[in-house]
């Protein structure tokens, strides 16, 4: 008669079906990919809706390389440079995390101490370039009225090119006022941040300057460019304006349909997150390298887990940068 012997939770191996480990993976790394098969769920299941809604209100969408033109320390018109460049030191950290792993493949702790230190480098310049471009894209470049039927107007010259509010609005506001707040009205009520113009004033001022024109956001699908009304047109869709517009939001966007910034500011938002993340787990086995704390396990798996995830930030990002820049 045989006699069980208790195996104490400690001496158990982490699979079953007698140790054999799936796919020659450790529990570690397995749950990772689990992870990741449903983040990737996630992310294409919000990539689909940005697609579909695209589709729907595709003749008012606004156009990539009109609104993401701009960048740092550098006055002028850059469409998707510097996005371009965001999207390199992403892609270039992927393979600086591709060095680490292998260098801890080899016990190679030096090398992994420093592509770790050169990913976690590229990761806060992605973060802060997204960041300076939420900054830029909330703040707006030209300013646009929205009229009483919810259409985006903006200006442009003679040429088709288009200009800022500030490029040919001349005048005084005339209704300057202090914004109204919690602190200085009712305790429950605010409003959103005045407009530096008017109304008024800038229906004047439009009205003054014959090199003036609007054009509105439908576009004319064929020619890829948003449609330009006559002076006499303009000026009857100008008298229908019932708000400036400066910058995006979630209610208003003066780049275009409002839907746009939502989708924009959730997606990448949301991927930001993801990325912000990686740079957390980074620095924390950054510093369990520097300790040795691989060295004594006698492997760097933790290592190429948080670069599995590294990895995949990185693929999310490419269909990010597809649907919103480059589509």
């Amino acid at each position: 008669m045989e006699a069980n012997i208790a195996v104490p939770n400690d001496k158990k191996p982490t699979w079953g079906g007698g140790g054999v480990r799936p796919f020659g993976a450790s529990y570690g790394k397995m749950m990772m990919w689990f992870f990741i098969v449903s983040d990737a769920l996630t992310f294409s299941a919000f990539l689909a809706a940005y697609g579909l809604t695209r589709f729907k209100f595709i003749d008012s969408w606004p156009i990539a390389d009109e609104v993401f033109t701009h960048v740092p320390f550098v006055h002028g018109d850059f469409p998707m440079i510097y996005v371009a460049f965001m999207t390199f030191v992403l892609i270039f950290s992927s393979v600086t995390m591709v060095l680490a792993v292998d260098a801890g493949h080899h016990m190679n702790k030096k090398k992994v101490t420093i592509y770790m230190l050169l990913t976690i480098i590229g990761g806060i310049i992605f973060v802060g370039s997204q960041a300076w471009e939420w900054n830029t894209f909330i703040n707006g470049t030209y300013g646009a009225v929205k009229t009483t039927d919810g259409k985006i107007l903006q200006f442009v010259d003679s040429e088709g090119k288009q200009i800022a509010l500030a490029d040919f609005v001349v005048g005084d506001r005339g209704d300057v006022r202090e914004q109204h707040t919690k602190k200085n009205g009712l305790w429950f009520e605010e409003e959103s941040t005045i407009a530096q113009y008017s109304i008024a004033q800038i229906i004047s001022s439009y009205e003054a300057n014959p090199d003036v024109q609007i054009r509105t956001e439908l576009i004319d699908l064929e020619k890829k460019q948003k449609t330009i009304l006559s002076r006499e047109k303009g000026s009857e869709e100008l008298a229908k304006t019932r708000l400036v517009v400066e910058g995006a939001n979630l209610e208003v966007n003066e780049y275009g349909n409002t839907i746009f910034a939502d989708f924009f500011f959730f997606i990448t938002g949301f991927h930001g997150f993801h990325v912000l993340s990686g740079i957390i787990f980074n620095i924390i086995i950054f510093f369990n390298v520097i300790l040795g704390t691989y060295e004594k396990r006698g492997h760097y798996e933790m290592v190429e887990k948080v670069g599995l995830y590294w990895h995949f930030v990185d693929l999310v990002w490419v269909f990010v940068f597809t649907f919103f820049y480059l589509v």
